[in-house]
């Protein structure tokens, strides 16, 4: 027994919002796992759903393949796993039914099984691995393959025993990062990626991880596999990959999907200098946090390594509502972090969130004016979402009744009480987004205006759209000043 068929339950079909936008990543810790197991000489193969239309059609992987071991492994890198949309849950119970219909077996490894595994053990899966998967896998794989019955000695395991659902104790998370092997992306279908986003961006994206987990504790935050534990690669080791991915499959941009990048001290500084050292050349983006930006040292490095984006949690321009969610930041810092961001060439681009616990009008409006007057390169708008593990979850959660998760990313939907009903939250970001797009506008009418003689046609197209977005704000704001005298 030693052939396994790898997937993982992201469907980017089955989510609308983000197939218009046509900026797909391969699975990367589906990838990591695959390369582990076949590195401990178990052959693996890889049904890649990103792109597939119906969970039906892992049929013709498992005739194809004749695995012995079915594992759905998601990306704990991703954030849309981490969100545990119940359009991807539905695709995972029914891959799992079909390929125990065929007599593997069924692992599952995932944030949504993590917090569900009792579902997923109903559901067909034979064991769902808790937290941090690869190593558990190749010791739940060896047992099997050795034919031992005694699974209590695996930690980090769930499954049934005799009928009952039995759960071993968690496993510490993997310290030395170096330690695995790099992801096995010969798997990967990079045609299908790269045209993808060649039509969509017009440029080549991957995506990588340097480091595991997150010490930082907004209290809105699930960390289901990776936890409070923050463990890095080497700059060496990353530097080694870039080489890898340049050379094999020429990308242009590296998105570093890492929850917090480069918080070890030292950590962006050395690998500046080794990019450099090494003749690479490499655009990425980037997540990070306000305070970790106000250094002008650290800043100048990320500008110098190739960093061009930089997404933070800014969240709110309400210091209550940061406090609330125990941030850890103050508006204070989203400013300053912002401003040398742009003194330095990066664009610094904010996630808001919208419709946390005690928020008022107020709170609201405070976010909206930072928006408009730090202006960043790109706003992601959502509403507070309960996860399980949280202490924001245990808050709210006897509001959240039968509905507990998004159908898919762009559902917006805002599930327990709150100030205002769920249809103002959904207007809210439509108005905030019209907005910031007419404050964008405005601040390109006033460089034309600066410097006429200086005017391109994409800056004066940029200035000329306030005619547009001026009065489309205009009608938003009706719409939502109506729902919120509602």
């Amino acid at each position: 027994m030693n052939n396994i068929l790898f997937t993982h339950s992201y469907f980017l079909r089955f989510d609308p919002k983000q197939w218009r936008m046509g900026q797909p990543y391969p699975p990367l810790g589906t990838l990591y796992a695959a390369a582990l197991m076949r590195n401990n000489g178990y052959q693996v193969s890889l049904f890649d759903t990103m792109f597939v239309s119906d969970p039906d059609e892992v049929l013709s992987a498992l005739t194809k393949n004749k695995p012995d071991f079915f594992v759905i492994y998601d990306d704990g890198f991703n954030y849309l796993t981490k969100m545990c949309l119940t359009n991807m849950r539905a695709a995972a119970f029914n891959m799992c039914k079909l390929a125990k219909a065929m007599g593997c077996k069924v692992i599952v490894s995932s944030s949504d099984s993590t917090d569900r595994y009792q579902e997923y053990l109903a559901e067909g899966a034979d064991f769902v691995i808790i937290g941090e998967g690869e190593q558990t896998l190749l010791e739940l794989i060896n047992h099997v393959k050795n034919e031992q019955k005694d699974y209590t000695t695996i930690q980090g395991l769930a499954y049934l025993k005799n009928g009952e659902v039995f759960k071993t104790p968690g496993r510490s998370v993997l310290k030395d990062l170096d330690s695995l092997p790099l992801p096995a992306w010969d798997l990967v279908d990079m045609k299908q990626y790269r045209q993808t986003w060649l039509k969509h961006a017009d440029y080549f994206s991957l995506n990588m991880s340097t480091t595991r987990g997150c010490p930082f504790k907004c209290n809105w935050c699930a960390k289901p596999i990776y936890g409070n534990r923050y463990n890095s690669r080497s700059p060496e080791n990353v530097v080694a990959e870039i080489k890898l991915l340049k050379t094999l499959y020429h990308i242009d941009h590296i998105w570093f999907c890492d929850d917090i990048f480069g918080l070890k001290p030292g950590w962006i500084t050395a690998f500046a200098h080794l990019l450099e050292k090494e003749n690479i050349s490499i655009r990425f983006k980037i997540q990070s946090r306000a305070d970790l930006l106000v250094h002008q040292d650290v800043v100048n490095a990320l500008a110098a390594s190739g960093c061009e984006n930089v997404w933070i949690g800014a969240e709110s321009g309400s210091q209550q509502i940061l406090d609330a969610m125990d941030k850890g930041i103050t508006v204070a810092q989203i400013r300053e972090s912002t401003m040398l961001m742009k003194a330095a060439g990066i664009k610094p681009s904010f996630f808001i969130q919208f419709g946390y616990p005690g928020e008022l009008k107020k709170d609201i409006r405070l976010t909206i004016d930072m928006i408009n007057e730090l202006l960043p390169f790109e706003i992601g708008i959502s509403v507070s979402y309960p996860l399980p593990g949280t202490s924001f979850y245990e808050k709210v959660k006897a509001d959240l009744q039968k509905k507990s998760n998004w159908t898919d990313s762009d559902e917006m939907a805002l599930m327990f009480c709150n100030t205002y009903p769920p249809s103002y939250y959904k207007q809210l970001h439509r108005y905030v987004h019209q907005n910031y797009r007419q404050h964008l506008a405005k601040n390109n009418m006033e460089k034309v205006l600066r410097n006429p003689a200086g005017i391109s046609l994409k800056s004066l197209r940029k200035a000329l759209s306030i005619f547009y977005h001026a009065p489309a704000t205009f009608i938003e704001q009706l719409k939502l000043s109506r729902l919120e005298d509602a």
